[in-house]
């Protein structure tokens, strides 16, 4: 590599000349997978402007989830970080990484393996932890996520969040990925805005989310049915729900679970048979919600107010937490077919879960 600088100035770090991506694609003969929802971005303009919404890189600490040809990864090592980690999951694109990381010397290092069960803890060095009320630590996590993996990913990281470990035992670190346009645009929604959704609640009441941009189908290849957002997550020092994780989704998820029907349809459904009605009124006096509102309606101060009341709830009776209105719904079936010779009918619940 070669350092290149005017008179006076710092020398900033130059990739030396690389094949393009395209040429790397042709190279080691990559094909993007559809069963991985892998789409490849080879306009370095557009990786230029992924990087550029995470901010400041200068000397930063980067992971970089699922890389591929490395289109990204050239944007990030060009943006003159200190370290880059990059973690692929598919063995086809590690020679074509390789090649990079022997243009930026000791610089990169590379992962085999599935972000999702990847423990990132002790991935970054010891002196650029923060304490969660500082600023964000120096560490920045980028990716272009296949379609598959983004959401169970994001919820993932959320709930790391939520409990401080995984990639934010250093603090709050801050996440900018790619997602598909709609839950770019679920992860922003307002309420009262029909995207709004459990995503909404989750990332919201964890982190701010801003959706920084949106990259064309085209752009990719092969072009996807659908448009990408870029959204960027900087996690907040105080979450707008002071309750756990767990259950402030289980929350969440119920109430969204008939989400074109009033709330307290999905509300019901955070309790047993026996005393549901009972139960879902006490609930919904208690954190003082209308029940005739949709539950793309609610707003995080009456979602913070329904945790909060069904916490209490939980205190007075812990066999409610444990409650599963699915399992419920199984072994009524169950009965049904050792109690009846025909097959019984799906129940409504059933059709819409």
């Amino acid at each position: 590599f070669c350092l290149m600088a005017a008179p006076g100035k710092v020398a900033a770090f130059r990739l030396p000349p690389l094949p393009t991506i395209g040429e790397i694609i042709k190279l080691f003969r990559l094909k993007a997978l559809k069963q991985l929802s892998q789409n490849f971005l080879l306009d370095l303009r557009l990786t230029d402007k992924i990087v550029k919404q995470a901010g400041e890189l200068k000397n930063a600490h980067v992971c970089e989830v699922g890389p591929g040809p490395g289109g990204i990864t050239r944007s990030i090592l060009s943006a003159g970080v200190e370290q880059l980690l990059l973690i692929e999951k598919d063995a086809r694109f590690i020679p074509g990484l390789q090649m990079l990381s022997e243009a930026a010397p000791g610089k990169v290092r590379i992962i085999h393996g599935d972000i999702l069960t990847y423990k990132m803890e002790k991935s970054f060095p010891k002196h650029l932890k923060r304490n969660w009320e500082d600023e964000p630590p120096d560490i920045h996590i980028i990716g272009n996520l296949p379609f598959s993996v983004s959401t169970p990913l994001i919820i993932k990281w959320l709930e790391n969040v939520s409990k401080r470990d995984g990639p934010f035992v250093y603090g709050r670190t801050q996440m900018t990925l790619t997602f598909q346009k709609e839950v770019g645009e679920r992860l922003t929604a307002n309420p009262g805005s029909h995207q709004r959704s459990r995503l909404s609640i989750m990332a919201q009441h964890l982190c701010t989310v801003e959706n920084c941009f949106v990259i064309p189908g085209q752009a990719f290849v092969p072009k996807p049915e659908v448009d990408v957002a870029v959204v960027h997550f900087t996690p907040l020092v105080q979450p707008k729900i002071q309750q756990p994780f767990e259950l402030v989704e289980k929350v969440v998820q119920s109430v969204f679970q008939f989400r074109r029907k009033y709330c307290f349809r999905g509300i019901e459904t955070l309790f047993p048979e026996s005393g549901r009605l009972k139960r879902t009124e006490q609930l919904m006096m208690t954190a003082d919600i209308d029940p005739t509102l949709r539950p793309f309606q609610l707003s995080m101060s009456q979602f913070r107010k329904l945790c909060n009341a069904y916490r209490k709830m939980c205190d007075e009776d812990p066999s409610l937490f444990v409650f599963n209105y699915r399992e419920e719904l199984r072994q009524k079936k169950t009965r049904s077919l050792l109690g009846s010779t025909g097959q019984p009918e799906q129940t409504e619940e059933e059709n819409h879960l």
